[in-house]
């Protein structure tokens, strides 16, 4: 029996979920009818469209955290970076992965420094405190001075358009076989796919099969 399915873990997850749920339904029905373009132009002023965002979640799922927490396990992370830590319910996943494969540590980025204090707290509440590391601001300054090592895991799920910087910020820090997970990587043509599906650039990629329409892309760093 893994972390997951046990208190403090799980019931920490149930709650956040469904105060997540509540939280972001009035804005996902508002979102529905908007389009790829129209998101990826507000997104060129991230710190001012997410600064409107502070009250709402834009977690992932339940699968896709379970997702997350096997593909932390499969290569044994000990060092993974989190873009986008919001309320913690991702980095939830992420370090309990880590306390359950023996230990490590999450640097968490989140732009709003309402969201980084939730999410220390329900961290804490999950009893995952000493395997997170929440950097505040904004990820291109956070991250600029290193994670302190080498990085076994990525998740970017932060502002819509900064993945491809985030990446390149990390890439020195990568081990090959390193996994990279975009969640929101939104449309077909952004210059983020374009990068990770150029086998010059040095990864392997794939589209994931789950959560169809999210733009979720799962690449290996081969160099």
């Amino acid at each position: 029996m893994d972390s997951l399915t046990t208190a403090p873990v799980a019931d920490v997850l149930t709650r956040l979920f469904n105060e997540a749920e509540a939280a972001d339904r009035q804005l996902y029905e508002s979102l529905s009818g908007e389009s790829v373009t129209r998101l990826l132009e507000e997104s060129k002023d991230y710190k001012k469209r997410y600064k409107t965002l502070a009250g709402n979640f834009l977690n992932i799922s339940e699968e896709f955290g379970q997702f997350l927490y096997i593909c932390a396990r499969a290569c044994q992370a000990r060092r993974i970076v989190e873009f986008g830590t919001s309320f913690g319910i991702s980095a939830i996943y992420l370090a309990t992965a880590l306390k359950d494969g023996g230990g490590g540590r999450l640097v968490g980025t989140e732009l709003e420094p309402t969201k980084a204090q939730r999410a220390r707290k329900n961290l804490a509440a999950a009893g995952l405190t000493e395997f997170v590391d929440i950097r505040v601001g904004d990820a291109l300054e956070t991250l600029r001075g290193g994670v302190g090592g080498a990085v076994d895991l990525v998740l970017l799920d932060g502002a819509i358009g900064l993945d491809l910087p985030v990446l390149e910020l990390l890439e020195p820090h990568l081990r090959p076989g390193a996994l990279v997970i975009a969640e929101n990587a939104i449309g077909e043509s952004t210059e983020y796919l374009n990068y990770v599906r150029d086998p010059g650039n040095g990864y392997r990629t794939v589209s994931l099969p789950f959560e169809k329409g999210h733009g979720n892309e799962m690449s290996v760093f081969a160099r």
